[in-house]
Parts: structure tokens; sequence; C-alpha cells
């Protein structure tokens, strides 16, 4: 039987909603509006009805007697039941990455990624992975479902690296949008943002152009990833136009995640200016922040002195009374001075309001090599090599010509003696015939086959000609890593390189889209 709401089909296919079900001698009755010509009062009489009949609800099919095997319905309960299982699990969201489980990453990740709406500044030292600790975030949030579209912004040389990786480690498919893609997207809705879930754009994409910003500001990210944030230069009086456009854009972001291995590589004001983009609230004066930043010794102190474990004396406890300010935090300094079981348990409590009072509270997430353990240490190795007369040469008349250049950028110059000799010999100069860094490289990775060497070139096309003379003249395979070579390129070796392929040398220019290698035996040309 139906009910007033319900639609059913007659067996020569037109559909109807009931409004009103009628029984005489037995039978039904069903009176409603028909939904192809919306002729009102039709009657359908339950002979007439589809022999074909399609319940969506589930008692409906229970009394239909509509029911699966049971051996299928268990199977069902158990697939519910451990996904259930799974997504109250701590961990959940963090398991499913092809990468290795670090524990300072994994502790970021768990702390952030459980969070509403995580808003943090990651400032791990170069090589830490940042980039890592970030997708792992984002992984989490999107299984768990407290995000569903996200937003990454990177310097342009970056997106195909962030594209890959976020891919190729956490199958996440993000779509990269430039002028083209923006255009093309215009044809199929009013925002064409929001044509993708999961976006990636440059910095330079995004303050660009007023529209794309308010397009960008009006699609509902859930969370917003800005990579390499130290470019966000600010100061009271002149801010940035970089800076205007995130701001804007965090505004209207409820989740937010700021990366830089260089925090206050540009001064204290910006850095001061990247956690007000975090929490305006907290961080709303800089004068202030300026003289809580003279007063983190203490609190530090308090910190270091709870985290060692030892009995505390009056004055520690009284210091730790007056940093927290509660008046009902007596019963917590006892339980952490005594021997009981919850005397560690209160310690981290007290640690916990500490961060929340003090400093960049959960904010500011930095690890340092010094601070974490299992890195290699790097070593310098400087090998020293003659200066070719034709170098000189070159270097000499530079200088002649050069006299009006400053001495920086005289020094600069001399840095790249190859690109000197060039400038007057022409581009199709063969400098590598004569410098003596290539015949000591060319011996070095032939007596180190085994190991996998990254060249660093300060131009693209040192890297591009360097590689053709280890191919013809050694017959040595490299692979080369420019801002100008193909995505295709790129993906033809896992993140990381890890790859055991014969091409076991790396060239790369700087600025270029490999980033955050480490290699047994990294060189700078």
């Amino acid at each position: 039987m139906f009910n007033p709401g319900d639609t059913i089909t007659s067996h020569d296919g037109w559909q109807m909603q009931v409004e009103e079900v009628k029984e005489e001698n037995g039978l039904l009755t069903y009176i409603g509006t028909r939904l192809d010509t919306e002729e009102s009062g039709v009657a359908l009489r339950e002979v007439f009805l589809d022999s074909k009949l399609v319940f969506s609800k589930p008692q409906d099919r229970l009394f239909a007697g509509q029911i699966d095997r049971m051996d299928r319905f268990a199977l069902r309960y158990r697939a519910r039941k451990y996904s259930s299982e799974q997504f109250r699990m701590p961990y959940s969201g963090l398991r499913g990455q092809r990468t290795s489980l670090i524990p300072h990453q994994l502790n970021i990740a768990h702390d952030v990624g459980r969070r509403h709406a995580p808003r943090v500044l990651l400032a791990d030292e170069v090589g830490l992975g940042k980039t890592i600790e970030a997708g792992m975030i984002l992984h989490q949030q999107l299984l768990s479902g407290a995000a569903e579209r996200v937003l990454i912004i990177v310097p342009e040389t970056l997106q195909h690296q962030w594209l890959v990786e976020m891919l190729r480690r956490f199958n996440l498919r993000f779509a990269l949008f430039d002028d083209e893609r923006y255009a093309e997207a215009q044809h199929d809705a009013y925002n064409p943002f929001d044509t993708e879930q999961l976006v990636i754009c440059s910095l330079d994409f995004a303050r660009r152009s007023k529209q794309r910003l308010e397009h960008l500001c009006e699609a509902e990210w859930d969370l917003l990833v800005v990579d390499e944030a130290h470019h966000l230069v600010w100061s009271e009086d002149a801010p940035s136009r970089e800076y205007q456009a995130i701001e804007q854009l965090a505004e209207h972001v409820p989740g937010v995640l700021l990366l830089t291995a260089t925090p206050e590589q540009l001064g204290m004001e910006s850095h001061f200016a990247r956690l007000r983009l975090l929490d305006p609230n907290r961080f709303h004066d800089f004068a202030q922040f300026v003289e809580e930043q003279k007063n983190y010794r203490p609190v530090a102190d308090a910190v270091a002195m709870l985290l060692a474990g030892n009995k505390l004396s009056n004055d520690e406890l009284n210091m730790l009374g007056e940093m927290i300010g509660e008046q009902d935090i007596e019963p917590l300094l006892q339980a952490a001075n005594s021997d009981s079981e919850d005397a560690q348990s209160a310690r981290q409590e007290l640690v916990s309001m500490l961060m929340d009072r003090h400093g960049t509270s959960r904010v500011l997430f930095r690890n340092t090599r010094n601070g974490v353990k299992g890195f290699p240490k790097r070593e310098l190795h400087t090998i020293k090599l003659p200066l070719p007369t034709q170098y000189q040469t070159a270097i000499k008349v530079s200088g002649i010509m050069g006299a009006r250049k400053s001495a920086e950028d005289r020094a600069r110059d001399m840095l790249y003696p190859e690109r000197i000799y060039q400038e007057f010999e022409g581009d199709n100069a063969t400098w590598w015939n004569f410098d003596p860094r290539v015949e000591w490289l060319m011996g070095y990775l032939t007596s180190h086959r085994s190991q996998k060497v990254l060249v660093i070139c300060a131009k693209a096309a040192t890297a591009l000609q360097l590689e053709q003379v280890l191919r013809e003249r050694e017959g040595i395979r490299a692979a080369v890593f420019t801002k100008v070579c193909r995505l295709s390129n790129v993906t033809a070796l896992p993140p990381g390189l890890p790859k055991k392929t014969p091409a076991h040398r790396y060239c790369c220019a700087q600025k270029s889209v490999l980033k955050d290698v480490t290699s047994s035996s990294p060189a700078t040309w």
C-alpha cells in the first residue's frame, strides 16, 4: 500500500504523485497528479500498477518481502561495523599515505589533523618534511569529513611538485588552475573554482586579478594551504599585495595552514603578520608581541622544569601559579608534585595550560635538526681546483667592461665563470672542454657508480649542457630538472628519487621544480 506523497508508476509507464487513497470492495484506488501532464485528480486502481515496483523505504521492502539472503546482510553489517571502528581509531587518516612514518611528522599531523578548522604555521627546518606534514593533515581532514574543499597556493615553480606529491603520496587528485584553465572553467560555472573540490594555484595567479581573487574568496573552501609563506611581506604602513590577497582569503576560509622554513627571514614584523593571519584576535598588537617575545625564557624554563619530572620547590610552585593565573590551580599543582600515578598527567596538563596562555600557543609548530633524531649530519667538503687561463682572461675583460658595477654584482658574477666566458665567446662556447670541475665531476661519478648524486647548478642552461657532456663523453645518464621541464619528466621518478634505475645522477637548476631532495652526495655548481 502506498501513502499520500509517494510516487507510483502505472503499467503504461507514466508516474503519478499520490494525494489520496480510497478503498472499494477490497481494492485500492490512488488519486493524484500525473507528473508528465500535470493533470490533477487522476485515479489509478492498484491492478493497473507497474508489476516491477521499486521500494525506496526499508520498511516497504520488508513488508513486500523483498529481502536479501542472510549472508549478504551479515557481510554489509560487518563492513559498516569495521568502517565505523576504523574511523574511531585515534590514528584514522594517518595510515593511507605512501610516506615513512617519522615521529615528529606523525605528532604534528595527529595533533593538527584532529582539530576542527586548524589554523597553524608549520615552520620546520628545510628537509624535515613540511610538505608531508601538510599532506598528512589534509588526508586526515578529508577522510574524516572535517574538510571537503581544499585550496593550495604555492610559488609558481612549486605547483607541479605539489601536484605530484599529493597524488603519489596521498592519492589526492588536485586540479592545477592557471589562466587557461580559469578561462575554460568560466564556461561551466559562474565561479570557475566551483568546478573542482581540490585546487592548486600559484600565489601570483591569485593576487594578479581582483575578480579572480573575489572568486577564490567566494568558493567556500574548508582549508587553505600556503607554501613558502615567508614571501608574504608585511609592514604596518605598506603590506605587500601577496599578503593582502592571502589575508582576504584567510578571512573567508575557516582552516589555514602556512608553511615556511624561515619564519623570521624577513624580520619580526612579517613573522607577526603571518601569525596574525591565523589568529587576529590573539596577535593584534605588534608592540605587545615584541614585548612578549622578550619574556619567553621564564615560560620555557617552567616547561622544562615540568618535563624533567623532578620535585618542585615552593618557589617554583608559586611561579607556576602566577603564570597560569587560575584560582583552582592548587589541586593540580599538588598532584603534579606528588608521587601518585596522576603526577605525570597533571604535569602534562600544566604544560598545556602554559602553552595556551603564553607565546604562540598552539599556532606555531617548529622542529629543528638539532631537536629531531635520526637525520644524518651534513658535512662540507671543499675541493680546490685551478682557475683556467680562459676564465682568467674573461674575468679580467669583464672587470674592465663592467667597471660601473657594484662590488656585490662583480662578486656574484665571479661565482659563474662559465657564464662570463660565454658572454664573450657565445652561448655555443665549449667551456666544459677545459673546466677542471667537469673533469673532477666525471671522475667522481665514475668511481661512485653505486651512489646517488645531486648536482645543483645556478642556471638551467648549465645543467642542460652538463648533462649532455656527461652522456656523450662518459656515457653517464643523468636526469635533468628545471622549472621549464614537463610534468611527465618530473613524474618519471618517485618523490625523493628512491627508484633504483641506471640514472642515479640528477642535475637541477636552482629555483627549479626539484626541492627538498636528500642525496648521499650533493654537489653545487
